[in-house]
C-alpha cells in the first residue's frame, strides 16, 4: 500500500497530496531555482504526475525557462512544484512544503556545477554536473 502525502504553502490557500513512497529527492543548486525561491539550494522530490493532486486552491503558474513550468501560491509566493517537457508523466514537488518534510532526506545532489562554492550540505551524498532524468 501506497503512503499518502500532504503538504501545502505558507498561507495554508493550496494544499497538495501524493501517494508513494519518498524516494528520488535531490538538492538542486541550479542558478534558477535559486532565484526564484531565494533559497541557497531547493531540495525536490520527483514522482508520477499520475500520483499528485491540488486538493485546495489552483497555483499560479511561471514558465522559468523553455522546458520547466514552476507553480506556486499567488498570495504567499511559496513554490510548491515543477514540471518539465523533458519528462512530461512526472512532476516535482519541493520537500519542504510537505507537512512532514523530515521523512524524505536528500537522496543526491543536482546541477552540481552551479553550487555555490561555500555551501557545504550532506557532502556525503552522490552528485550530479547536470540531472539525469
Amino acid at each position: 500500500m501506497n503512503a499518502l502525502h500532504t503538504g501545502g504553502c505558507h498561507c495554508g490557500q493550496l494544499r497538495y497530496q501524493f501517494s508513494g513512497p519518498l524516494h528520488d529527492i535531490a538538492h538542486c543548486h541550479c542558478s534558477i531555482c535559486r532565484r526564484v525561491s531565494g533559497g541557497t539550494v531547493t531540495t525536490w522530490i520527483t514522482l508520477p504526475a499520475s500520483a499528485f493532486q491540488w486538493v485546495a486552491g489552483t497555483p499560479t503558474r511561471y514558465d522559468s525557462s523553455a522546458t520547466c513550468a514552476r507553480y506556486f501560491c499567488g498570495h504567499c509566493g511559496a513554490q510548491l512544484a515543477l514540471v518539465t517537457h523533458l519528462s512530461p508523466a512526472s512532476i516535482d514537488v519541493t520537500i519542504a512544503t510537505l507537512d512532514h518534510p523530515e521523512q524524505a532526506p536528500a537522496e543526491r545532489h543536482i546541477w552540481t556545477d552551479n553550487r555555490l562554492p561555500w555551501l557545504h550540505l550532506d557532502e556525503h551524498l552522490p552528485g550530479e554536473p547536470e540531472e539525469s532524468i
